[in-house]
């Protein structure tokens, strides 16, 4: 069965061989992660990651050697995990001028397989108005979500104290109605005794 496998991968190289996020982004400062994923029979083949629109000309930066040992080159990293047939690249302390096309590809004999990934870095600015560290932009996301929290809290505790309010409203409005249903009755033996003195 794992023979057959093999022979219609091979027979079919570009099938789903390889693929990828069609695009990522990241903050300048920060780290990028891309994972791409493979079929089985490339356990064992070396995978890598090269940068450049161009597929025959792209630079590699960094590959494996054909095992899961990491791999690492400046500050672009290269893990292979078999068992979840996936390889994950990390690109660390990234920068605007790292935004290009890039490509995560497995060599094998003949041409290699690839799959191409848009990756773009976005400045700090436009995020926050002040230019900050990213652990201080961590602590930022913190507190809006801290304040976001708190919104919301007192949302609901505002909608609680205005259903209540229409709720006493209604049972007031209720009791007042009966009230009014048992005092007519009154009013009108009394108009009927009034009508019946003044009659001649």
């Amino acid at each position: 069965m794992r023979l057959w496998l093999v022979l219609l991968l091979l027979s079919f190289p570009g099938y789903f061989s390889i693929k990828g996020p069609e695009s990522v982004r990241g903050l300048e400062g920060g780290l990028v992660s891309v994972q791409c994923q493979y079929t089985p029979v490339w356990e064992t083949y070396k995978k890598w990651w090269c940068r450049g629109a161009d597929w025959e000309s792209c630079h590699t930066l960094v590959e494996t050697d054909g095992s899961e040992q990491e791999m690492k080159v400046d500050r672009v990293s290269i893990r292979d995990n078999r068992s979840h047939l996936l390889f994950t690249v990390t690109m660390e302390e990234v920068r605007q001028s790292d935004t290009d096309t890039y490509w995560c590809g497995i060599s094998r004999y003949g041409p290699d397989l690839g799959a191409s990934i848009k990756v773009t870095i976005d400045p700090v600015d436009m995020v926050l108005s002040t230019s900050v560290s990213p652990r201080s932009r961590t602590t930022t996301s913190r507190r809006t979500g801290v304040t976001s929290d708190s919104y919301i809290r007192n949302h609901y505790v505002l909608l609680a104290f205005l259903k209540v309010s229409v709720l006493l409203m209604l049972v007031g409005a209720i009791f007042w109605l009966k009230g009014s249903q048992q005092r007519l009755p009154i009013y009108t033996n009394l108009s009927s005794d009034l009508v019946r003195d003044t009659a001649p």
